[in-house]
């Protein structure tokens, strides 16, 4: 959420914002129409509340016949006043909602994924000298995963992983963290179930809420940790001396896939229900400090990917690709043989105070002032998704996987064999 004072100062590079994002910028004319309404009728309900309140001190003092003539102005005085602010104050709050937070000036403009900008590239894309399977087949053969009973039991993109594959998620997640918690990163397992409050104050509602899954009684499965970790500290004032403070958070993941029917509805690519160690930090309200620590937590998933000896690529995401509070954001995507073509494998962001405003997140600064924090989120490592480029990059011609090095010391295996042999 962006300061209305920031609005109304600013409401041409607001709608600017809206036009990169592709957002209809009417809502800001809206907006600005409400505010101005919401203003009025403030000054108006305040002037009404003072006369009355002048009113009621004269009473005490009138006689019977002046009682009667004061009682009889206050009845002319606006009755409806207040529930007209009411309302409006609502549609003010819902339009608020609904405003982007501005991309930064390094963020090239586009309308999707297909104008990111790649910035890095990490490894070396293997030549194979035999006909290559894809991860799907690489799994059925080796019996790690079972897609046919996870239809059956858990409805479409449904799945079992078993054996291997169940130790290989194991250890990618204890490597992850293992890393993390040595820089300093706090570990959290964090709740999936939140309040539906949680998502508005990340930004993921109202803008998204097909994306996200609904329970019965108005609970939501959240799509990412990011969700609770940024409310743990919701409506606190928080040490300027614990900047900046740094949480790697592990939950189960959910996400409707709603829009992407046809898209990747083989394997575990795009998938319903997974695990996610996600890296949240909250900073002091600079933007020096902001994009540093965004660097940091962009080059630790890196390093993981590295460590997995997975070719990779980094790309700054267009503004087309931006979530309605993200200034800026980088994906990595790593290789996948059978596609020939890099994948997304994690998101970094940074949004300034979008959340923590919402969310009311504040500290004060060394000249006292209060100031709303700044947030950033990137994920760690996702599972099963990062299982796709693993089975696919160190597969060899017998069908077999080689466990990368980094691994060894969490299993009880160096490889995978087909259970044939």
């Amino acid at each position: 959420m962006l300061d209305i004072k920031f609005i109304r100062q600013n409401t041409e590079l607001i709608k600017d914002a809206c036009k990169k994002k592709q957002i209809n910028s009417e809502i800001i004319d809206r907006l600005i129409e409400v505010d101005k309404k919401r203003s009025e009728l403030t000054q108006s309900v305040e002037k009404t509340r003072r006369l009355k309140n002048e009113a009621n001190e004269k009473i005490k003092k009138a006689s019977l016949d002046e009682k009667q003539k004061i009682i009889e102005e206050m009845k002319k005085l606006g009755s409806n006043e207040e529930k007209e602010l009411q309302d409006v104050e609502k549609e003010f709050q819902r339009l608020m909602l609904l405003v982007p937070n501005i991309p930064h000036v390094s963020v090239p403009e586009g309308s999707s994924d297909a104008d990111n900008l790649e910035v890095k590239t990490w490894g070396n894309i293997r030549q194979f000298d035999f006909p290559i399977k894809d991860h799907v087949e690489l799994a059925k053969n080796l019996d790690i995963v079972d897609f046919d009973r996870g239809v059956k039991v858990a409805g479409f993109r449904g799945y079992f992983l078993k054996n291997e594959a169940m130790q290989l998620c194991f250890a990618i997640w204890s490597f992850a963290l293992e890393k993390v918690i040595s820089k300093g990163f706090v570990p959290m397992i964090a709740p999936s179930l939140v309040k539906e409050s949680a998502l508005i104050g990340t930004g993921y509602l109202p803008q998204a809420k097909e994306d996200v899954y609904e329970t019965s009684d108005e609970m939501y499965l959240a799509g990412t940790s990011e969700v609770a970790i940024m409310n743990y500290h919701s409506g606190e004032m928080l040490p300027i001396d614990n900047f900046p403070i740094k949480y790697v958070g592990f939950s189960p993941c959910f996400r409707t896939e709603i829009g992407s029917y046809g898209k990747d509805v083989k394997g575990i690519l795009r998938v319903h229900e997974f695990f996610k160690l996600e890296q949240v930090i909250l900073c002091k309200n600079s933007e020096e400090e902001t994009e540093r620590l965004h660097e940091e937590i962009t080059r630790n998933a890196e390093e993981v990917l590295e460590a997995l000896e997975l070719p990779y690529r980094r790309v700054l995401n267009c503004t087309g690709d931006l979530g309605l509070g993200q200034v800026k954001k980088y994906d990595l995507e790593a290789w996948v043989p059978s596609q020939n073509k890099y994948r997304e494998t994690h998101s970094a962001s940074y949004f300034y105070d979008f959340q923590t405003r919402r969310l009311n997140i504040r500290y004060k600064d060394e000249q006292g002032e209060i100031k709303y924090a700044h947030s950033l989120n990137n994920t760690l490592i996702a599972t099963p998704r990062i299982l796709i480029s693993i089975l696919e990059n160190h597969q060899e011609k017998d069908g077999s996987i080689k466990i990368p090095k980094a691994l060894h010391k969490y299993l009880n295996f160096k490889e995978i064999k087909p259970k044939n042999e």
